[in-house]
C-alpha cells in the first residue's frame, strides 16, 4: 500500500489531458545504437543542470546511449554554478563570521579581532563550485555519457542543432529528447538588472564590496538567504514584498516565528509594498515604493538592490513552437505523468514543467522520466517534496500546512515541541525554533511536518520518509531516537500529536 502511494503522481499538477497510454519502443537496451549509417542516441538531454545531468547519468546506467547538451560550458546548471551551491557556501562562511564576532565569547572563546576578507570568502565559494562541476564531468566519463558544450534547439522531434561553445555547429540525433533547461530570473517591469548596482541572485553572489545598504525585492527563499549573507557581513538589509507575508507558501505559525527571528537579526520588512520606480543614475540606487493597494509614495536609498521576485521557465531559443510542443500561459511545458509532451518522443522535466522549482525535484523528475523511457516505472509525488530555507535558523517543511488543511476541510491534530525543551539544543545554545506535526484526526496519518531550527534541512528527512510511507505520528513516537540529539524534538512533537510529550 505504501509503495503504491509512493508511486502515485498528483494529476492536478499536470495541466493538460495528454494521453497516458503506455509508450512503446523498439530500441534495445544495449549501449550501441546506430541508424541510417549515422550515430543516433537513445536519449538526448538539453540542459546539464540537476535534472538534466542526473537524467543523463541514470539513462546511461540503464544501458541507453546518452548525450547531454549544456550551453554554459560547465555542468550543474543554475543550482551548482550560480544558485544553490555558491549561496550555501556564502551562507556558511558568513555564519562563521557572525558566530566568531557575536557568539564565540559566550562559549569562552575570545578573539581579539575578527575581519571579513571578502575576496578570500568569494574564492572559497568559487573553488567549491569548480570542484563540483568537474566532479559531474567525471561522472559523465565514468558512465560514458557524451557531453556536448553548446546551445541546442530543435530541428525536428528527433534532431537538435547545437551551436557549440567553440563556434561550430553540429546536429545531435535521438529517439527520445528531454528538455531540462531549467529557469531564469524573473524580471520586473521598469527595472533593468545590470549585475552591479541592481543585481539578480547571480550578481548578489559576486559583489566585490559589502554594501552599506541593501534592498531586497521579494521575500522568498532566495531573497531571504542572500539578505542574510550580506546582513551578517554588515549590510543594513530591507526586504520589500508585494504580498502580505514573507514566504507565502510556509506554514503560518512557523512563518511568524521565522520573521521575528530575522527581525532580531536586524532585517527590516516592508510588506504589502510594491515598487513603482527605480533610479540608478547616481552613485547608489533610489527605489520608489508605495502600498500595494495604492497610496503615498516613499523613496528608499541603497547601494545595491537585489531583484528576487521568483523565476520563470527557460525555454527561449529552443524552437519548441517549430515542432509543436505545447506550453501554458506562463511558458511551462505541458506533460503527462510520464513527462511526455504532446509531441511523440519529446519530454520535459524540472523547472520547465509544473511543480516546485527545486533542484531535488528536478533530479527526481529526471530519474523517473528515463525510467519510463527504459520501460520501467518512475515516480515523483510533488506533495511530498521537502522545501528548505537555508537561513539561520533554517526552516524546512514537507506535506501540508495548517492553512491548507483548513481550506481543504480536513480534520487534523497538531503536535508541537520547542527546541527550548530539547537537551542538545540547550547544551549548545541553539534552542530557537520548534517542530510542528500535523496528522489526520481519525487515522493519525502524518499530513505535514514543519521545522524551524539550525540544521532543519537535515532533520526534515525523517519526516519525508515517514510521509512517503504513510506513517502515523505514533510510528515516529515509538522509534528510539539517540540522546542527546536535535532529532529527539521530532519524536517529542510526534508524541504531542497523538498523546503527550515527555519533556514539556
Amino acid at each position: 500500500m505504501a509503495m503504491a502511494n509512493l508511486a502515485r503522481r498528483k494529476a492536478n499538477l499536470l495541466t493538460r489531458n495528454i494521453s497516458t497510454a503506455p509508450l512503446r519502443f523498439s530500441f534495445s537496451l544495449s549501449r550501441g545504437f546506430a541508424s541510417s549509417g549515422s550515430d543516433e542516441n537513445d536519449v538526448v538531454i538539453i540542459g546539464g543542470g540537476p535534472g538534466g545531468y542526473v537524467a543523463a547519468i541514470k539513462a546511461a546506467q540503464l544501458g541507453l546511449k546518452t548525450t547531454c547538451i549544456e550551453k554554459r560550458g560547465a555542468l550543474g546548471g543554475t543550482c551548482l554554478n550560480v544558485g544553490c551551491i555558491p549561496s550555501k557556501a556564502l551562507l556558511h562562511s558568513s555564519h562563521m563570521y557572525h558566530e566568531a564576532k557575536h557568539v564565540f565569547a559566550n562559549h569562552g572563546v575570545k578573539v581579539s579581532s575578527v575581519e571579513v576578507d571578502l575576496p578570500a570568502m568569494l574564492a572559497q565559494k568559487d573553488t567549491a563550485v569548480k570542484n563540483l562541476t568537474r566532479g559531474i564531468e567525471g561522472l559523465f566519463k565514468k558512465n560514458k555519457v557524451n557531453y556536448v558544450k553548446g546551445y541546442g534547439k530543435f530541428l525536428s522531434p528527433s534532431e537538435v542543432s547545437v551551436e557549440t561553445t567553440d563556434g561550430e555547429n553540429t546536429v545531435v540525433k535521438g529517439k527520445h529528447i528531454i528538455v531540462a533547461t531549467g529557469s531564469d530570473v524573473k524580471s520586473l517591469p521598469g527595472i533593468t538588472i545590470d549585475e552591479k548596482k541592481i543585481v539578480s541572485s547571480t550578481g548578489a553572489l559576486s559583489l566585490t564590496e559589502i554594501p552599506k545598504k541593501l534592498i531586497v525585492i521579494g521575500a522568498g527563499y532566495i531573497g531571504l538567504e542572500m539578505g542574510s549573507v550580506w546582513g551578517r557581513l554588515g549590510s543594513e538589509v530591507t526586504v520589500v514584498e508585494f504580498a502580505a507575508d514573507i514566504v507565502p507558501s510556509m506554514d503560518g505559525e512557523i512563518r511568524k516565528q521565522f520573521q521575528r527571528s530575522l527581525e532580531k537579526q536586524k532585517m527590516k520588512f516592508m510588506l504589502k509594498t510594491k515598487v513603482v520606480g527605480v533610479d540608478s543614475s547616481g552613485d547608489g540606487v533610489k527605489l520608489i515604493v508605495e502600498p500595494a493597494e495604492g497610496g503615498e509614495q516613499t523613496t528608499l536609498e541603497a547601494d545595491v538592490v537585489l531583484v528576487s521576485a521568483g523565476r520563470s521557465p527557460f525555454t527561449s531559443g529552443l524552437d519548441l513552437e517549430k515542432i509543436g510542443v505545447e506550453t501554458d500561459k506562463v511558458g511551462r511545458i505541458l506533460v503527462n505523468e510520464r513527462f511526455s509532451t504532446n509531441v511523440s518522443g519529446v519530454y520535459a522535466i524540472g523547472d520547465v514543467i509544473p511543480g516546485p522549482m527545486l533542484a531535488h525535484k528536478a533530479e527526481e523528475d529526471g530519474v523517473a522520466c528515463v525510467e519510463f523511457i527504459a520501460g520501467k516505472h518512475g515516480h515523483v509525488d510533488y506533495d511530498k517534496v521537502p522545501g528548505v530555507v537555508y537561513t539561520y535558523p533554517e526552516v524546512a517543511s514537507v506535506g501540508k500546512t495548517e492553512e491548507q488543511l483548513k481550506k481543504d476541510g480536513v480534520s487534523y491534530r497538531v503536535g508541537k515541541f520547542p527546541f527550548m525543551a530539547n537537551s542538545r539544543a540547550k547544551a549548545i545554545d541553539t534552542a530557537e525554533g520548534l517542530v510542528k506535526i500535523l496528522a489526520d484526526k481519525e487515522t493519525d496519518k502524518i499530513l505535514g511536518v514543519h521545522i524551524m531550527s539550525p540544521n532543519a534541512g537535515e532533520l526534515i528527512h525523517e519526516a519525508v520518509l515517514a510521509i512517503n510511507y504513510d506513517a502515523s505520528s505514533e510510528d515516529i513516537a515509538r522509534v528510539c531516537h539517540a540522546h542527546p540529539t536535535m532529532s529527539e524534538a521530532i519524536k517529542e512533537a510526534a508524541m504531542a500529536t497523538y498523546d503527550k510529550p515527555i519533556h514539556m
